[in-house]
């Protein structure tokens, strides 16, 4: 387990807690990155009687449940809303809204079963035409969660606690994708009107507290006394705010205004004297350079694997994560989260440093002077583009980084303008992030990019049933993505938590959705 009490200030997650100030507003999800707790009332050390107060770099977008963002927004509208499934803290599916739920042979019908004590805040039963009136109306409406949910193919209520959802393909990213923004569960009544946009109706755990809720600066809730799963969310208030200086959240943690938080190392040792405790996560984010274009259409040098193997080995990884990190990460050849079934260590192996052999093999592909690229320099790329920048100019490729607006970032992406760019990206559980990076029609992988080999891969996995199964087959294509040097995976980054005594962090890396259950009384279990 890659999670260990932090006994030193030798470990930083500064680089992560920038990159996450940029993220939230653009188009890389860091679930769990730069985020504290405040204590409005210290009293019960069992966390019933406290306010946990979490801040966030950006503002919620709504609350409308067809228009939810993953990443940070995540810890206000989850609290919010019932998902049909839960991830816990490890990563695990659990029953959520549905209890059980179970496919048929071909992978192509899923059916749920919906617990019979859901109730809106209104009052009303959640039942299973309140499911399906919600993934209708998401998959008729644009955003992150219509295009989650492209292989449904149509959502049947044959009685009140059945939800029956067949595709047009399969999709082992379905299952995990419904304990998130895709799977809440909307009052039918209410999430149609503009109003739901700022005052959700919702059977979640908690409601928004209309008075002291002030938008895009502080989001109050309040906890239910009648929820179903209440042993989850100790906390009778949370507060969360947007705070988008890393060096305020710091600073309210020293002032005891805040209980948890993530923190730089420069903090540590005041944070460790205030009487915090300091828990260290390897990896809760991935940073990878993303060699789109492996057709070779606009630049034609990445149509050769050679160029694409070159560029990986361009890369002393060990030492960006010393001097760009600070120590808070880990080297990394693959995308997968290094605590998901897809993460093979032997594949962290296969590029070394080796500038001289990488101008090697550019020679024999025919580029022995080397070939200059553009590449857009994103918000949260602006701190890295030196080290990148000089790795591959060291084997004779020259970037040119050309300034995106912020808010130009995710159509100029997927512009296919162009061939290469950085991504800094939360990690997932290894359906998501297959599809994210293989797919034929994933958000990184813009160039659509296909291969028979990887294409018969991704089928079987789609089809897999069994979880032992499928994790061997992820496993072979995080193979095929190293060898073929799809990408340039260059390191994960980490985050060190510190928690007032009573309170603990109850993640382990596996997880980084961003949720409040992270978060729980001292000895408490995740």
């Amino acid at each position: 387990m890659r999670i260990r009490p932090s006994l030193s200030p030798h470990s930083s997650h500064g680089p992560r807690a920038r990159a996450a100030t940029a993220l939230g507003a653009v188009v890389v999800l860091l679930a769990a990155s730069a985020c504290s707790a405040e204590s409005s009332d210290s009293s019960g050390a069992g966390g019933a009687g406290r306010t946990l107060a979490l801040s966030i770099f950006g503002t919620p977008n709504s609350f409308d449940p067809a228009q939810l963002i993953e990443g940070q927004q995540t810890y206000v509208w989850d609290a919010l809303y019932d998902t049909l499934l839960l991830q816990d803290n490890s990563g695990k599916l659990k029953p959520g809204a549905a209890q059980s739920w179970k496919y048929s042979d071909d992978a192509r019908t899923l059916t749920l079963k919906l617990r019979g004590d859901l109730t809106f805040s209104s009052g009303a039963k959640v039942d299973s035409a309140a499911v399906k009136a919600t993934m209708e109306r998401t998959l008729k409406t644009p955003g992150q969660s219509q295009a989650a949910l492209a292989a449904v193919n149509s959502v049947e209520a044959p009685d009140a606690s059945t939800v029956v959802i067949k595709l047009k393909q399969p999709d082992a990213a379905l299952l995990p994708l419904l304990s998130t923004a895709p799977g809440v569960i909307g009052d039918p009544k209410t999430m149609a009107s503009k109003s739901s946009a700022l005052d959700p109706v919702g059977s979640g755990p908690y409601t928004l507290d209309k008075k002291a809720t002030v938008n895009g600066s502080v989001y109050v809730l309040n906890r239910r006394s009648d929820y179903w799963n209440a042993k989850a969310y100790p906390f009778k208030t949370v507060k969360i705010r947007v705070i988008s200086d890393p060096t305020a959240v710091a600073n309210a943690l020293k002032a005891g205004e805040t209980n948890v938080g993530t923190v730089d190392v420069s903090q540590i040792s005041a944070i460790k004297a205030a009487g915090f405790d300091i828990t260290h996560v390897d990896a809760t984010a991935g940073a990878s350079l993303i060699l789109a274009d492996r057709a070779g259409s606009t630049l034609k040098a990445l149509g050769d694997v050679r160029v694409r193997r070159a560029i990986n080995m361009a890369f002393d990884r060990d030492k960006m994560v010393k001097q760009l990190l600070r120590g808070s990460g880990e080297p990394t050849e693959q995308l997968f989260n290094p605590e998901g079934e897809a993460n093979d260590p032997a594949l962290d192996k296969t590029y070394a440093y080796d500038p001289a052999g990488a101008r090697k093999l550019l020679a024999e592909a025919g580029y022995a002077d080397g070939f200059s690229v553009t590449m857009p320099s994103l918000v949260y790329s602006k701190q890295f583009e030196p080290a990148i920048t000089q790795a591959l100019g060291d084997i004779g490729i020259k970037v040119k980084w050309e300034p995106v607006p912020a808010q130009q970032s995710l159509s100029a992406l997927l512009s296919r303008k162009y061939p290469m760019f950085l991504v800094v990206e939360g990690l997932n559980v290894a359906p998501i992030e297959t599809r994210s990076f293989f797919s034929p029609t994933g958000s990184k992988n813009v160039f659509r990019s296909t291969d028979p080999a990887l294409s018969a891969l991704l089928n079987k996995a789609d089809k897999e049933l069994d979880p032992a199964k499928a994790a061997g087959i992820y496993k072979e294509i995080s193979k095929f993505g190293v060898e073929q040097a799809w990408n340039a995976p260059l390191f994960h980054i980490g985050s060190d938590w510190a928690t007032k005594k009573g309170i603990a962090y109850l993640g382990d890396g596996s997880s980084t959705m961003s949720t409040i259950r992270q978060f729980g009384p001292a000895g408490s279990k995740g």
